[in-house]
């Protein structure tokens, strides 16, 4: 009888230990950030810093696109779920209900600087010059005729839609639907140019759905192309076809302004000075976001926040800055500093 107990025992200890040892196996203390393809050279760098001045070890940043790292951000707690995602637009409400859904009920929202978006090719190609509009319509799914009929893009070439555009077939890559880049641009640049259109204006007030539907679509014919998150890709293929164009985040024409060359947007060249002071027409916010829950489940994330946020990184004159980041105004950095340090949950 207590040879009988005392196996039951060891049993339960076997059965005990092992659980120890899994969940120790399935803990980590290496913080995973994923999201943006536009964040995610400032992230690295803020993670390659954070790595070789502090004892913590160098966390692990995922490229996924901005609402690829929002779901799996969202998908619930615990060291087998990121514990950051970078996005280069802001949250939704409805990812912000998905989080809930999963246990996810307190996030803090970090907006670090600003980007601009930028229609670029090769430097040995003429340098492009074009309006908003003029992009819409090259872009569109569908357009206004010369009667005001809504009809599927029927432009092939730059130079159908304004003879002072080159004489080349339209062709554009750019990021997929999933891309904060993507969700930039469609609000900025499309959304924006098709308002211009009083074939379309006068539909919003009759059908608001098809109204949306006319601005946001991009068109899927081959003149957009659909280039994945990995934005180094685009500027190798511009290189390669000086006839081509590509939408990407203004780091990434700082990052290779050897290489490629950014347009004229309503007049007005991409550069880091025109998007601070607001005169360059696309431009976004850049944010990440933090899940308060694992402050306490994996270790160095409060200090990765204090050095994401410090004047060293995101400063005027910061190592972000050198990769083309543009800096928030003094006020607001202090302002967004305290939130970030202080892990204020993110309210809508």
């Amino acid at each position: 009888m207590k040879s009988r107990t005392l196996n039951v025992v060891l049993a339960a200890c076997v059965v005990a230990l092992t659980a120890v040892a899994a969940a120790a196996q399935d803990a980590r203390d290496t913080i995973r950030i994923v999201g943006s393809s536009t964040v995610f050279p400032f992230s690295t760098a803020v993670a390659e810093h954070f790595g070789q001045s502090s004892d913590f070890p160098t966390p692990v940043v995922e490229s996924t696109g901005s609402g690829g790292g929002l779901k799996l951000f969202c998908a619930g707690v615990g060291f087998e779920h990121p514990d950051v995602t970078n996005a280069s637009r802001r949250i939704k409400p409805s990812e912000v209900e998905r989080c809930a859904e999963n246990g996810i009920t307190e996030i803090t929202e970090v907006m670090f600087g600003f980007d601009g978006i930028v229609l670029g090719n090769s430097r040995g190609a003429r340098q492009l010059s074009i309006d908003i509009p003029d992009l819409w319509l090259a872009l569109a799914a569908e357009v206004p005729d010369a009667n005001g009929n809504i009809v599927a893009n029927p432009y092939t070439m730059w130079s159908e839609i304004n003879h002072s555009l080159p004489a080349a077939a339209i062709r554009v890559m750019g990021p997929p639907p999933t891309s904060g880049t993507r969700d930039a641009f469609v609000e900025l640049v499309m959304e924006q140019g098709c308002e211009h259109f009083e074939a379309v204006a006068v539909i919003e007030e009759s059908d608001e759905d098809r109204f949306e539907s006319i601005c946001a679509s991009v068109r899927e014919d081959g003149a957009f192309i659909e280039a994945g998150e990995n934005d180094n890709l685009i500027v190798q293929k511009l290189e390669a076809d000086p006839d081509a164009f590509g939408i990407f985040g203004f780091s990434f024409l700082d990052q290779n302004i050897n290489k490629i060359q950014g347009a004229v947007m309503n007049g007005v060249e991409p550069t880091f000075d025109n998007i601070a002071f607001g005169d360059y027409p696309v431009s976004r916010s850049l944010y990440f976001y933090v899940k308060n829950a694992h402050l306490d489940l994996v270790p160095g994330i409060a200090e990765f926040v204090a050095e994401f946020t410090s004047d060293d990184a995101w400063g005027p004159f910061g190592y972000l800055a050198d990769k083309g980041l543009i800096p928030l105004p003094d006020h607001d950095r202090a302002t967004m500093a305290e939130t970030a340090n202080s892990a204020t949950p993110l309210s809508l």
